[in-house]
């Protein structure tokens, strides 16, 4: 599975069990609602930073939103 595509399965998950849209993410995580929506579509590619950025209000770290399901 392409890691984009884990990555967005990954977020898209976390963010739903917390109960969260994705504009209520957007704001925890401090990015903008639309690239939320392109990660969990796996649509863009992010950087490292940004990955830490999106896993601490999920409180994982960033290579848990990385890691493909067993």
């Amino acid at each position: 599975m392409d890691i984009r595509k884990i990555l967005g399965a990954n977020l898209k998950r976390l963010r739903t069990a917390k109960g969260w849209s994705q504009e209520d993410y957007a704001f925890e995580a401090g990015i903008h609602r639309t690239y939320i929506s392109d990660i969990e579509r796996g649509a863009r590619n992010p950087t490292i930073e940004v990955l830490v950025k999106l896993a601490a209000p999920l409180g994982v770290e960033a290579a848990d939103l990385i890691r493909a399901p067993h």
